[in-house]
């Protein structure tokens, strides 16, 4: 058979290679409250108020209700414990970091013509961040279903002769041609046989595309572990407007950054009898930038003296997203009761064809009361319907399997923040509560998230200092792996963060 052989660096020209799935899909459509320090305290209940810079990010006529130019940055101290169950084996993951949750400024110009009912616009520029992908997940039991399984699923239908090492091809060129024609699948399958995982199940046939795996039946002791590193940001350009003491309006232009690097790690080890591999060690890198954009148009209209509400649609957000992936496999067997190690890395950089993806956009309204000069409550609610994450092209097979299993596994879900702001003189004390409905039909494979939050502030003048903690829970499902080695860890994820706030009045 003759093969054309690629260098290290492979380029993926079929969208039938890559691997999303609905975890990709939600992992960039959902958000965190992240923002100024005030902003997280009243846990994000800000769409009728307005005169906060992370405001401006949940209802852009927010902006409009400033009174002066001003400047604010965050800081946050992000901390997430996984808790995971699997198979009666309880484990702990934890990451604590420090990042930028927001800067911004906003220039205040006042209409100096007395007899116009428009009494000032505003220009806003701010970095949000809409959320942290830095996570540590430990998992640890003895299950009865090895990862051989999922080699042995990869490789059914690849014939034998896809798999085996010609002439001078070395490891990294046919690991590479396979990505390049055959596509993940293949790769996997390659993995699998040259680490004796898998053996074909006629040996002579090298145009058969059976397979059986090398490790038997039984117990199978696993460790998997799972980190991630990155951010979902937002830089926004905002253009608002007063029309008389009663209305505010607003519009952004948004521009979105996604930066992502995923590592999961999978040792399995067995003493099972006919088992001739007894070890394995399976490594899978992730790498993801991606660009979007996305708008949104609101209102707040004050009804009386001390009641307001506000109005936001956020357009669906569209990216382009690149990815790129490496792999590296490690086993060991016993063969005529001798030991051997095998250990497979191609070394091969996967660049996979760029893909485009829509996000779902939202409806939010909203309600706030302010009692004078003492204090406020406000109520937000939105709803987003996740069923409507869409990869494209729309035309290409996998893509369309893809957006058929999100159409039927996700919903629409909504969420409801509630805050509430004391002041005594100088001094702010506020608090929050939040709560997300699951994205999931099933409800299971993700749970509803449930939060509370807490802060103070203090009023200098011309300048502010503003403190805050929040705290969330939320339980899910985490499944290994697609195929083959589908079990799944219950996980109960306890995220939590400390923002600091400076702003400057001017």
């Amino acid at each position: 058979m003759k093969r054309i052989i690629f260098l290290l660096i492979t380029v993926f020209s079929l969208a039938v290679t890559n691997a999303q799935d609905i975890t990709d899909g939600l992992r960039y459509a959902t958000d965190d409250i992240n923002g100024t320090a005030r902003f997280n305290a009243m846990s994000g209940a800000f769409g009728a108020l307005g005169g906060d810079l992370s405001a401006i990010a949940i209802n852009p006529a927010g902006s409009a209700v400033f009174l002066r130019n001003s400047i604010t940055v965050s800081l946050g101290v992000n901390d997430v414990e996984n808790q995971a169950l699997y198979f009666n084996s309880r484990t702990k993951g934890f990451d604590t970091d420090v990042n930028l949750n927001q800067a911004g400024a906003v220039f205040v110009f006042n209409n100096t013509n007395e007899g116009s009912s428009w009494k000032k616009f505003t220009i806003g520029l701010n970095y949000n961040s809409n959320k942290n992908y830095d996570d540590e997940l430990f998992i640890k039991g003895t299950g009865n279903t090895s990862i051989g399984e999922f080699f042995l699923a990869q490789a059914q239908g690849i014939s034998l002769d896809l798999l085996q090492l010609q002439g001078n091809e070395t490891i990294s060129d046919l690991y590479a041609y396979l990505g390049e024609t055959q596509g993940a699948a293949a790769q996997n399958a390659f993995l699998g046989y040259q680490g004796f995982i898998i053996d074909p199940l006629d040996p002579n046939d090298l145009e058969g595309t059976q397979y059986v795996s090398n490790i038997a039946p039984g117990s199978f002791s696993q460790e998997y572990l799972h980190l991630g590193r990155g951010y979902n940001g937002k830089y926004t350009m905002n253009f608002a407007a007063q029309y008389t003491d009663d209305f505010f309006f607003g519009i952004n232009l948004n521009s979105h950054i996604i930066d992502y690097d995923q590592s999961t790690y999978l040792f399995e080890s067995n003493s099972n009898n006919g088992s001739t591999v007894n070890r394995v060690g399976f490594e899978n890198n992730l790498s993801v930038v991606g660009s979007g954009f996305s708008a949104q148009i609101g209102a707040i209209a004050k009804l009386t003296e001390n009641f307001r509400v506000g109005f936001t649609y956020d357009t669906p957000t569209w990216s382009v997203v690149s990815e790129e992936t490496t792999q590296y496999l490690e086993t060991q067997r016993t063969d005529n009761e001798m030991t051997i190690s095998e250990f497979i890395n191609p070394r091969v950089l996967n660049i996979y064809e760029d893909y485009d993806l829509r996000t779902p956009g939202k409806v939010s309204a909203s309600a706030a009361y302010i009692f004078g000069k003492r204090g406020l409550i406000s109520f937000d609610y939105s709803y987003k319907d996740y069923s409507q994450i869409q990869f494209s092209p729309k035309n290409d097979p996998f893509f369309s399997v893809t957006n058929t299993v999100i159409d039927n596994s996700l919903k629409a879900a909504s969420t409801y923040r509630l805050g509430g702001e004391y002041r005594i003189d100088q001094l702010s004390l506020r608090g929050g509560l939040r709560y997300e409905e699951s994205p999931y039909e099933d409800e299971v494979t993700v749970g509803d998230l449930n939060g509370f939050s807490l802060g103070v502030g203090y009023n200098f003048g011309n300048y502010t200092f503003d403190l805050s903690y929040a705290r969330a829970e939320q339980s899910r499902e985490q499944q290994l792996y697609t195929v083959g080695l589908t079990d799944r860890a219950a996980i109960d994820t306890i995220s939590s963060n400390f923002i600091f706030t400076l702003g400057l009045n001017l």
